[in-house]
């Protein structure tokens, strides 16, 4: 049997890579599209590397983008992310990636999905993961997204050209509301244990727990993490545990892989990064460690920073006990993660009667096609 080529772009948006592929150039059913994102990432692999495929071996770099036009003339494209398990070849549509989506609007230029005269523009994306809507604001120049720029992402090496995405209206992404259980703290029963947590659900459902609740100081890097097993035992099923409780899942066991995601979080503190650098204690809010598919992140997801900044002007929640934030303040969450601090910033509305709502979340990113042609599925 020999070898079907896939046109594909390999396209780093933030801190995660992934293959991006046109709507158009993939099969019409589900099982087809899976099987080309599976295989094309070297899925499944029992040795967690992805060594027969694109992938690396982590979350953050075993996923793929769907780009299509919109048919909606007030929606420039539509994207779907798919999460491809390491271990199992399964592709997960359960949430949206905040970082690969700063590659979307680069790729479709490329591509020619999209066409944008020179200069700074905004663009009006549909996630049809979640049904929202992702406002992009980047620089265009000879036709392309500019990618040379002065702008630092903590968890990239070079400098780039900003992109800003902003979520309008982000509560409910998956849940229908910003609190899904309409309560700004829940605790949560796992195996026995009561674990206080925040549930929020602006750009995507989060599970927040204090790192105190967990026996942790907070400042763990991401290698210590995964090689705790207790801990990364009991956060797995305190993700299932919320899930449930979010209106995600009907049981335990029917838990998505992707969504919610898990924020641990503690008072800004020293603490060490990846590249050895660290983040001093007055150069963030918060000091954040997020897990995804089982897995502590190198840098933060995207969504999750968001949501955090979301929660900090939550009356109630832990992330606003740890900030003192009040929700007519407003502004930018800091959050010392593995990678250094990133910045989040959530928008309240103005209201004349009543309390204010979240109105949008945004952060800046940066991104860049790596490579285009084809991929062996």
């Amino acid at each position: 049997m020999t070898a079907t080529w896939i046109d594909a772009a390999f396209v780093r948006g933030g801190t995660s890579k992934g293959l991006f592929f046109n709507d158009a150039k993939l099969p019409r059913d589900r099982a087809g599209r899976d099987r080309v994102f599976t295989v094309a990432l070297g899925s499944p692999d029992r040795f967690g590397r992805q060594l027969d495929g694109m992938g690396g071996g982590i979350s953050s770099l075993s996923k793929v983008m769907v780009v299509a036009p919109s048919t909606d003339p007030d929606i420039d494209l539509e994207y779907t992310f798919g999460q491809v398990d390491v271990a199992t070849p399964v592709v997960d549509y359960s949430g949206n990636c905040g970082n690969l989506s700063a590659g979307v609007v680069p790729f479709a230029l490329l591509e020619g999905i999209l066409a944008a005269d020179d200069g700074d523009r905004s663009f009006r994306l549909l996630n049809t993961n979640t049904g929202k809507v992702v406002v992009v604001n980047a620089a265009v120049q000879a036709g392309q997204a500019m990618t040379e720029g002065t702008f630092s992402l903590p968890g990239v090496t070079q400098p780039g050209a900003p992109i800003e995405l902003v979520y309008p209206d982000p509560a409910g992404s998956r849940t229908g509301a910003l609190l899904p259980t309409g309560r700004p703290v829940e605790v949560l029963d796992v195996d026995g244990r009561d674990v206080r947590v925040s549930l929020m659900d602006a750009a995507v459902p989060l599970v927040i727990v204090h790192a105190d609740d967990l026996g942790l100081t907070g400042t763990e890097l991401p290698d210590d993490l995964d090689a705790n097993v207790g801990v990364s035992g009991l956060l797995e099923k305190l993700r299932r545990s919320a899930a449930v409780a979010m209106g995600l899942a009907q049981s335990l066991e029917d838990a998505p892989l992707v969504v919610p995601k898990v924020a641990i979080i503690s008072e800004s503190a020293n603490s060490d990064t990846l590249d050895g650098i660290g983040v001093p204690l007055d150069e963030a809010d918060i000091t954040v460690r997020m897990i995804s598919m089982g897995r502590a992140h190198k840098a933060i997801p995207g969504t999750g920073a968001m949501c955090l900044a979301a929660a900090a002007l939550t009356q109630g929640t832990i992330v606003q006990e740890l900030t003192c934030s009040t929700p007519s303040q407003g502004g930018t969450l800091r959050m010392g993660t593995p990678s250094g601090v990133v910045a989040a910033r959530a928008a309240l509305t103005d209201e004349e009667f009543g309390a204010p709502e979240l109105a949008s979340v945004s952060l800046l990113r940066t991104a860049r096609v790596l490579m285009r042609g084809a991929v062996a599925v």
